[in-house]
Order: structure tokens, then sequence, then C-alpha cells
């Protein structure tokens, strides 16, 4: 098999040039950087633009592209700048009838006046879901790094969360506590048929409504209000049970593989039922045996009646490590996991963005025949290098919190994280930061891939400064750490 490349047991050579490589990623950084109403609120995505005839949109400020901006940003303790980018975004939430209580996809500043992005502007017209998800998530983070508690109970801030809760946990028409979005409605923002309640916008809701209840607490002090009260009750309870229903239904290792296959079918009527959403033994990958091994264990991408996706997706998983969905022995079962799967998911370019790509007709019917999600290119089995920080991040976390449990797993886990790293610091240089990269061992940089790609620089920058110069700084990614004083 292609991917079959030779490189278990190999090391990546380090390189004498890691001092260079930083300052000039370092540099790249601030150029991304850039003012709105003249105080610096963001970065754009890429340096590099396109031609002048293509009107493409690298040069605004993307919510989604700006997570990992705003964590180095709390990282070098430039609050000033978070804020203000929290502020924009929190401005600019819609108040329409359609879209009420949804964060900007994108905004730019044009002639002196800010232009926002819904979705009406996008390729597909989808409305971003996880830049909505992202915001509470950032604000709790800022408000922990800096200690700015009286920014969190502003009543700009919370109104933006009520008005957020209002479009998330509304009625519908769904029972279980899943938040159902369509296709390209985050990261995998092209068709991919991820449609239904896809893992990382799972995780991410989860992580949203977890922050939201932390920053409802922070308003709490300044007024004593029933209505909020309530909505407290109601969130902590709808973190519960999404938790329960994702560990439920998401998370499978080989021993719930062989219980699946082995479920009746066809079930009817109020009995506790081991096969709720009627999934037939005949959908299971065969390629899922050898993924999972015997100690594997990892979150599919989605689960829909009749119809699971057993893809796997490593921001999601990432984030589900990162934001404590899974329990400590989960996450080690996902470490686990990754190890086994090193040559499919770190490859040459850490790390791929699901595993495995839809080829031929599947591939057809259902990304649209889309070009740019090619079998193994872009969000089709495509390499991410920006994804890597997310995922080490997760490692590093874990290890402060578990520092005593499976110390060999942890020392195999932090070897390759180190491997992957130094891999990221002799390629991204000389492939210009790409955006993405192509083939089964992600050594091409990609058919269309954006080159300077910020998300690519401040990635490695993050993981550079996790593994070099603070390590500490992992655990403002942790969203059960209490405040500075409390």
């Amino acid at each position: 098999m292609a991917e079959r490349f030779s490189q278990q047991n190999q090391r990546v050579r380090p390189s004498s040039k890691e001092d260079q490589v930083v300052q000039k990623a370092k540099e790249h950084f601030e150029r991304t950087l850039i003012p709105i109403a003249g105080s610096l609120a963001g970065s754009v995505a890429a340096l590099q633009h396109p031609r002048d005839d293509e009107a493409l949109n690298y040069g605004e400020i993307f919510l989604r592209d700006n997570v990992p901006v705003m964590v180095y940003l709390l990282t070098q303790k430039r609050f000033k700048v978070v804020k203000q980018f929290l502020q924009i975004c929190l401005d600019l939430q819609s108040t329409t009838y359609q879209t009420r209580g949804v964060f900007p996809t994108s905004f730019v500043e044009e002639s002196g006046e800010l232009i926002a992005d819904y979705g009406q502007r996008s390729i597909g017209r989808i409305t971003s879901v996880d830049a909505s998800l992202w915001w509470p998530v950032l604000c709790w983070m800022y408000v922990k790094a800096s200690g700015d508690e009286q920014f969190g109970a502003t009543p700009g801030v919370q109104r933006g969360v009520q008005l957020l809760l209002d479009l998330v946990l509304h009625p519908t028409f769904e029972g279980t506590p899943v938040l159902f979005v369509p296709d390209c409605a985050f990261m995998i923002d092209r068709p991919m048929d991820v449609w239904g309640a896809p893992l990382e916008v799972e995780v991410l809701l989860h992580a949203s409504l977890r922050c939201c209840s932390k920053l409802m607490e922070l308003g709490r002090r300044n007024q004593n209000s029933r209505l909020l009260d309530q909505r407290l009750v109601l969130t902590r309870q709808w973190i519960h049970d999404l938790r329960k229903f994702l560990l439920k239904h998401y998370w499978v290792t080989s021993k719930t593989m062989q219980v699946l296959r082995r479920r009746p079918t066809e079930q009817y009527g109020d009995n506790q039922h081991q096969n709720e959403f009627n999934v037939q033994p005949q959908v299971i990958p065969d390629w899922l045996q050898d993924w999972l091994e015997n100690r594997g264990g990892y979150l599919i991408g989605n689960i829909r009646t009749g119809r699971p996706d057993f893809r796997f997706y490593s921001l999601g998983n990432s984030l589900g490590c990162l934001f404590g969905l899974l329990t400590a022995p989960q996450q080690r079962a996902l470490f686990r996991l990754t190890l086994h799967n090193r040559n499919h998911l770190m490859a040459q370019m850490p790390m791929r963005i699901c595993h495995p790509p839809m080829e031929t007709l599947e591939w057809q019917n259902k990304t649209g025949s889309d070009p740019k999600n090619w079998p193994w290119s872009y969000h089709n089995g495509g390499h991410w290098p920006s994804l890597l920080w997310y995922f080490g991040a997760s490692i590093l976390l874990h290890e402060r919190r578990h520092p005593d449990a499976d110390i060999l797993l942890m020392g195999q886990m932090k070897a390759m994280l180190e491997d992957c790293y130094w891999s990221q610091l002799n390629q991204l240089p000389r492939q210009q930061w790409a955006e993405y990269f192509d083939g089964p061992t992600g050594t091409w940089m990609g058919q269309q891939s954006r080159t300077y790609q910020t998300w690519t620089i401040v990635g490695f920058l993050l993981l550079h400064h996790f593994l070099r110069v603070n390590p500490n700084d992992v655990e403002m990614l942790d969203l059960d750490d209490p405040l500075p004083g409390s």
C-alpha cells in the first residue's frame, strides 16, 4: 500500500537552524496581523494573496483561522490584541432574524467600514458553525490568562452568550442533545458527506457550552437573576447529556465494534436498546479491525440513523482530548491508536485531516466530484500541518495532568511528537508554509494550497512554544483550570 512507506523506527534528523527558522516564522506572523479601526485585531488567512483577478478572501480575518493566533498571542501576553478581536466579533454578532446569535465567519475593513460574512458570500453559501462555537472558548481562555474578569462580566459579553445559547439550545425536531448542521459548516468547508452531527461540531459545542457556563457565572456575581440561574441549570444539564451521548455513540474500540457487529436490529418500543440508530453490521468497514488493534480507541466522525461515519477526524479527536471530553484512559487509548497508525496519520507532513479518503465512485457521489477534494487532497485525506499543535498540546496537557500514567506510552508519544516537530521545522520553510499537502504520505504541496498560510505558521510557533519555551502555558487550554486567585 502506498502509505506503508518505511517510516517506522525512523527518527527525523534535527536541524541546526532551529533558531533561525523560528525567528523567521515570527517575522512572518507579525506581518499577518492587521489593524481594524487603528488597533491590531487579528491575522489575515494568508500572506501571499492570489492574482488580482481572483475574488478570494485570504486577506480577511477569519474567526476559525484566528483560534491558534489568539492562543499564541495569549502565550505572548499580548492581551490587548486578543481583547480587540473578541470585541469586534462580539460587535458583529448577528441580530437579524435568520442568523440571530451567529458570529461572523470572517470580517474585513474596507474604506473605514467593517464588512462581515455570515455565510452569504462563502462558496456554497453555508454559515460556519464552528466560528460561533469557538468564540466563548477563546473568550474564557482570554479571561483566564489575562485575569480580566471584568470583560467577561460586561453586559455585552453576557448578552452575546445568551444570544448564542438561544441559537444552539432552542427546541428542534431532534430529540438528541447534539447540534445538527449541513455539509461544509465547519473546517470541512466543502462537500464531504459530513452533514448531521459531525464530531468536530459536537466536541466544540461541548466546550462552548462549558465556557458559556463559566462566563455566565461571572455575570452572576454582578446580578441576581432568576432567568440566568435557570439558563445555567439548563446549560449544565445539556453539557452532561451531550457528553454522555458522545461517549456512548461516538467512542469506539475493538471491543465495542465486536458488540456492535452482534447487536440486534429493528428494535422498537420503549425498552433500553443496544442499537438505537439501527446500524447494520454490514456497514462496519473492514479496515477498522487493524486500525483499532486491541487497545486503541477513537471518536468516529458522525452518528446518523443507519449511517455512522467511521472516518477518523484528527481535529475532533484532538479537541476531545484537549477539552476533557474523553476520560484519561480513553485519551491514552487514542494515543495508542495514533501510534499504531502513525504511517496513516503523521506520514511525512503531520497530520492527515481525515482517514481514509473517499475514492472513485464514492468520491464522485459524495463530494459532487469536487476537484479540490480529490482523493488524498485538501479535506479528503490531505495533510494539514496546522493540526499538529492541537494534538501535540493534548499529549503535553495529558502528561502534566497524569504524570505517572503509562510512562512508557507517554514516552513514545513525546518521541513521536518531537519527530513530527522536526519534520515540520525541516520542511515547512522550504515548502513556503503551505496550507495543506497531498498524497498518501503528504509529501507534495497541495494542488491549490496557499503559501504562507497563517495557521500553518502560527501552529508551528505554538508547538515550539509548548515544547521549548514555556511548557506550563499548555495549561491555559485546560477549560477546568480555575481563574487566577480563585
